[in-house]
């Protein structure tokens, strides 16, 4: 019988502590400010997933908390949810499966305590899975609440074999006078959106109208747009949304902000379409403010797969269809940084999206929460003057996400690395006053290990002595309290994207590490998001040279500055990140000692061809993505060059490969590849591979991968 060691035994159960707590997943205020509803998540180990409940809390005036709900509310089978404007009822999208594992969908909407529609969707047979990823979905209430739109997948066209023996009947004729279901077209190939977005080729946009339980697939827009984020205009005329082009080929979607893609309006009856944004953008997060503005996010198409947005807007009202709208920019690109009106610096805008409301009572103010190097921090953002007040927590350095805003109350998470995510509100204080503003806590927090008080978490500001034209980026350095002044191991920690940064707020995998004595030093080398557009863009046609300087920079001055030991230097990361660790390991093969690598990107140029972001393979090595004319034999050469499997053969250092065999961002067979060579080269390796997407994220794969990764760092490290 396998006997489990006392540390792995240990690893174990610091996960499971850790699996117990839970994590806001959003939160709404009702129209008048004093009912909070809070949306958590929690890993729930026997069930194999993540359980979704609601916690409910009554404020007084001075919005303290005098009722809370005495129990969670289930609703992991609740997909979309939104109340109408005067909170008249509540519709909901819930997906079931019956015993034999087949899948419905249905509309539901509840009229208080009683269920007023409940619609099986897939019956129906109009449409097919409604969406309810981060990209696309949307379930919104006409003003009058008569209406729902929401967005689902196209009815795929019905087809069959060229030769088929069936019954024989009247071929079914539509108005073309053709046959409905088409011969020999069973195995064409459909493009999907591609990293956990499979099975989503064409979306369209579908309008319920209550009373009478109809549906409507709009129509009117072009065959070659993909519709999403849609909502209803305030005179309930029409709607609009976010359209994506999708020629000449859908790239992957998730986690990328760069795709070519229009805010357009389209009346309900299909006559009457108009792209409101302009050309050339890639576009997200339409929302109309109490007063009639139209608000959203945009920033240059293409180029790298995230950066600086613009907050735009169209004054006063619907869309005037005779005449050429004009869009006016609130807040613009921030190359490096410049000044908030209460005086902190401000680097842009990095949000992937605006909270579904954002808006003062008068509609003059947006209140929205943005990366700033290593923080999540709150603004409010004047509408008509661009004017932007920092409104952060200041109780202590950590995260401020906004949630919800309605009657001039906000609430928001705050979290940072010792202290899990707590729900706060606030009163948003009148226009020029805003940096007055006082949180309060809603709900109480959740229990976390006490070893946390007693931790470190640092910021490190970081500069190289060079002429490049941005040299300086930040780090977190998170430490346990060492015992009678023992040197701890630490976790080298860059980043996947490589546009995203890490934040102060609360993470399971660095709770774990310091939990088991680990420090850990976050990485957000340049070309990470929250410090400046010129951050962002320094980086390409220089990965695998900035970005893995930056990391040796960082670990020597860790290793010089603090209470670490030069002898046990592990690297973690996944997918840039994992680039990033299998470069380091191969560059400087004297420094580091383990190894954990999750889908790393290895080799670019092989990469190119199989990947759902080809983009992503030429713009970070220094070229404009194309796929037209003949193949270019330096481009190829060049992201060879600036990829880890350049330096594989000096790798001395254990490596454990974490790969996910339905990744469509880096395929698998880039981690096999990488540890093909590593194995010829005597190098102690393990592979371990999951039936699961890139972000490794489900739960039995999560707590696989995470267990093993601190057993490898602890057995190689010899801790």
């Amino acid at each position: 019988m396998f006997k489990m060691s006392s540390q792995l035994e240990n690893i174990i159960a610091a996960y499971q502590t850790l699996t117990k707590i839970p994590s806001v997943s959003a939160g709404r205020l009702n129209n008048a400010g004093r009912q909070v509803t809070a949306k958590w998540s929690v890993r729930n180990l026997d069930k194999g997933k993540s359980t979704k409940y609601v916690s409910a809390y009554t404020l007084d005036d001075n919005l303290n908390v005098v009722a809370e709900s005495d129990f969670g509310t289930d609703v992991s089978n609740e997909l979309l949810s939104a109340i109408s404007p005067r909170e008249t009822f509540k519709a909901l999208i819930r997906e079931e499966k019956n015993g034999k594992e087949l899948k419905k969908q249905y509309l539901e909407v509840w009229n208080k305590n009683t269920l007023a529609h409940c619609v099986d969707l897939t019956a129906l047979d109009i449409h097919g899975d409604v969406y309810a990823d981060s990209e696309f979905s949307s379930l919104d209430w006409s003003h009058d609440e008569t209406s729902l739109v929401y967005v689902a997948e196209r009815k795929l066209e019905k087809s069959e074999p060229y030769i088929k023996r069936k019954v024989e009947e009247k071929p079914k004729i539509d108005g073309s006078g053709e046959i409905m279901i088409k011969k020999g077209e069973e195995y064409v190939y459909k493009q999907d959106w591609g990293e956990q977005l499979g099975g989503k080729h064409l979306s369209v946009i579908v309008v319920c109208k209550l009373p009478e339980e109809t549906f409507t697939v709009l129509e009117g827009l072009p065959e070659s747009w993909c519709p999403g984020q849609v909502r209803f205009n305030p005179e309930g005329t029409g709607v609009v949304g976010v359209a994506w082009a999708t020629e000449p080929r859908r790239l992957g979607l998730i986690f990328c902000t760069n795709r070519p893609s229009y805010i357009f309006s389209l009346s309900l009856d299909g006559t009457i379409i108009k792209k409101l944004s302009g050309k050339g953008l890639a576009v997200r997060s339409p929302r109309y403010s109490p007063r009639g503005d139209l608000l959203w996010l945009q920033r240059t198409r293409d180029g790298p797969h995230h950066a600086c947005h613009q907050l735009a807007v169209i004054k006063k009202g619907a869309p005037n269809y005779k005449k050429k709208t004009e869009v006016t920019i609130i807040t613009d690109i921030v190359q490096t940084s410049t000044g908030t009106e209460n005086g902190h610096e401000f680097h842009g805008l990095y949000c992937q999206a605006l909270p579904s409301k954002c808006f003062s009572a008068d509609g003059r103010r947006v209140v929205l929460s943005t990366s700033q190097k290593n923080e999540v921090r709150a603004y409010v953002i004047d509408i008509d003057t661009g004017k932007i007040v920092d409104i952060s927590n200041k109780r202590a350095p950590g995260s401020t996400s906004v949630l919800d805003t309605r009657a001039d109350v906000i609430i928001a998470c705050y979290s940072n690395m010792t202290t899990p995510g707590q729900v706060i509100v606030a009163r948003l204080p009148p226009a020029g006053s805003e940096g007055d503003i006082k949180w309060l806590s809603v709900s109480s927090p959740n229990a976390a290990p006490a070893s946390f008080a007693s931790s470190t978490v640092q910021y490190m500001e970081l500069q190289h002595d060079t002429q490049d034209t941005v040299k300086s980026f930040n780090a977190i350095y998170f430490a346990p309290k060492a015992d009678d002044g023992k040197k701890l191991p630490l976790i080298v920690w860059p980043h996947g994207g490589p546009h995203s940064n890490f934040v102060n707020g609360f993470s399971l995998e660095a709770a774990l590490f310091n939990m088991l004595g680990f420090a850990t030093l976050q990485i957000n080398y340049r070309g990470s998001t929250g410090q400046g557009e010129a951050t962002v863009t320094c980086l390409l046609n220089k990965v695998g040279d900035y970005d893995v300087k930056d990391c040796k920079l960082a670990t020597d001055e860790v290793v010089k500055s603090h209470n670490v030991d030069e002898r046990k230097l592990g690297l973690f990361g996944g997918s840039h990140g994992g680039f990033l660790v299998t470069h380091l390991s191969g560059q400087y093969p004297e420094t580091y000692s383990a190894v954990v690598s999750r889908n790393p990107v290895t080799d670019i140029a092989s990469m190119f061809n199989s990947t759902d972001i080809a983009d992503w393979c030429a713009v970070e090595a220094g070229y404009t993505f194309t796929e037209a004319g003949p193949i270019s034999e330096e481009q190829l050469l060049a992201m060879r060059r600036c990829s880890p499997l350049a330096h594989v053969h000096k790798v001395r250092a254990p490596t454990a490969l974490m790969l996910g065999a339905a990744d469509k961002r880096v395929p698998h067979f880039q981690g096999l590849e990488y540890a093909r060579r590593l194995k010829a080269n005597n190098v102690p390796t393990r592979i371990y591979m999951y039936d699961d997407n890139h972000s490794l994220s489900s739960a039995p794969v999560e707590m696989d991968n995470l267990i093993n990764s601190a057993h490898w760092f602890m057995e190689h490290l010899n801790l």
